[in-house]
């Protein structure tokens, strides 16, 4: 009980009825010969690792309250809003993983974003009450507010980024890294208008060989739940992917090359 506390108070604000069994890693087995690679405590991929889940298999909502016309592409919906506007698309979706793993930590110097436009937008100047103003393709900030740290204001400054930022900024923001180093965390991204993106939010490797697999979490447009994607080309691993998967990915809505895999 102590543990299930300190994970729904601290890690996944989002949520007030965390239980560690409807997660990631206890709903998603591994096939049979593979085990969970190991990873630290305090790191992004077991954050990734413990995301709560929505239970069963619930269909995928868009932002609007509509379900999604595609259904089969997921096998797990993870358990965290989306707004009520088209605002947390694919690389969105990325970004608010990543912003609510440091916020959880408390590595707000560590929130930094970059805009379309190129400059970078830090939750820390929005800590301290600045709020940026789009003038052209230049922003000016100005203090507005009182200084705030609160969880209100990560999601105000997180809508901010959603607005003004996606897989074009994202992917120049990233850095590249080769496959056979992929972490729990590295994001396949392709950016563009549209672009796309999706996350490595698990890993297993091959207790005798060594092969790796990996789990993929996606969102779309329009904005949408988060969900686990199904592996639809290889059944007797889905919904893992292998490591060595050549070098193209398919995933169920899009295409990726091995080259397009990039990390924070």
């Amino acid at each position: 009980m102590w543990i299930i506390f300190i994970l729904s108070s601290t890690l996944y604000n989002w949520i007030s009825n965390y239980d560690t069994l409807n997660t990631i890693c206890h709903r998603i087995y591994v096939p049979r010969g593979y085990k969970r690679i190991p990873v630290s405590d305090s790191s992004f991929a077991k954050w990734l690792r413990y995301l709560p889940l929505k239970e069963g298999l619930p269909p995928v909502y868009l932002y609007d309250g509509r379900k999604k016309s595609n259904q089969s592409a997921h096998v797990a919906v993870i358990d965290i809003d989306i707004g009520n506007e088209d605002l947390q698309q694919c690389a969105d979706a990325i970004i608010r993983l990543r912003a609510e793993y440091l916020y959880s930590i408390k590595a707000y110097k560590r929130i930094h974003f970059n805009l379309t436009n190129g400059e970078v937008v830090s939750f820390r100047k929005w800590i301290n009450g600045y709020r940026p103003i789009i003038q052209g393709n230049k922003i000016k900030w100005h203090k507005k507010e009182s200084c705030d740290s609160s969880y209100k204001a990560l999601r105000e400054y997180l809508n901010f980024i959603f607005m003004y930022a996606g897989t074009y900024s994202l992917s120049k923001e990233l850095k590249p890294v080769d496959i056979d180093d992929m972490q729990i965390g590295d994001v396949f991204i392709q950016g563009g208008f549209p672009g796309y993106a999706v996350i490595v939010v698990d890993m297993a490797v091959h207790k005798e060989t060594g092969e790796k697999i990996f789990l993929l979490a996606q969102s779309y447009m329009p904005a949408q739940d988060i969900h686990i994607l199904k592996n639809p080309n290889e059944p007797e691993i889905n919904p893992w992917y292998r490591i060595d998967f050549g070098d193209t990915l398919y995933t169920p809505e899009w295409i990726f090359k091995k080259d397009d895999l990039k990390r924070f």
